[in-house]
């Protein structure tokens, strides 16, 4: 997949066109390489086989442009190509997902579509769970509290459990299609792996060890692990 990198800098934006092809690409994905939400983002991306140019942003940086894009201050954002733009993962890859009939994640309407909408928010509320866990890891230690930590992760093990049950031996998140419930739960155990590696979540759910091997596997997947 054709792809054109840019770095923020103090005065510009330096790009860096990896890509033989000379056609500007119609949309910008605004984020950074460790932020889970945008590597969802990233992975529907490739899965739908879409061109655009990825600007490396982080938004805790003092120069950040983020907050003039969202202003929530939040990564990812999606700039269209008229300039406009959306922000939060679940409408980014929702409205992704709708651009081209191929590869479809997420059916247009019924049940099995809040069924995978289901498995992202479950996925999502892990990532944010873990998110901030870590963050509160990184505060000066007097200022850091123990309880806190403690109840993100208390969510986290309550949100494998139910994975776990509801994955049971079925090859993906819904049954035997590859669907954004996988894609969102793929980018939640990615997470944890990177940020919170003493959570042993392999040994205790092997069969969610098991989907997120097969997933490694997916040039999606395997692109878009976390850097940094």
């Amino acid at each position: 997949m054709a792809q054109r990198y840019a770095i923020r800098g103090d005065d510009a934006l330096q790009c860096y066109n990896f890509s033989a092809s000379k056609q500007p690409l119609k949309m910008k994905l605004i984020g950074s390489l460790t932020s889970p939400y945008v590597r969802k983002a990233r992975i529907v991306l490739a899965e739908k086989k879409i061109e655009y140019e990825f600007v490396l942003d982080n938004p805790w940086n003092a120069d950040t442009g983020v907050p003039k894009l969202n202003p929530l201050g939040k990564v990812p954002v999606l700039v269209l190509d008229d300039d406009s733009t959306l922000f939060d993962s679940r409408v980014i890859v929702e409205y992704l997902d709708s651009v081209t009939p191929n590869n479809r994640l997420l059916p247009a309407s019924g049940r099995e579509r809040f069924r995978i909408k289901r498995w992202e928010a479950l996925a999502d509320g892990v990532l944010d769970a873990a998110v901030a866990a870590f963050l509160e890891t990184r505060r000066p230690e007097k200022e850091q509290s123990a309880a806190a930590i403690e109840r993100q992760r208390e969510k986290i093990d309550r949100s494998l459990e139910m994975m776990s049950e509801e994955l049971g031996e079925q090859p993906w998140c819904t049954g035997n299609v590859f669907s954004l419930a996988d894609v969102a739960v793929g980018s939640a155990l990615g997470y944890l792996d990177f940020r919170l590696a003493d959570i042993n979540w392999r040994e205790q759910h092997a069969n969610l060890a098991r989907l997120f091997d097969e997933l490694t596997q997916r040039p999606s997947f395997a692109e878009t692990v976390p850097q940094g």
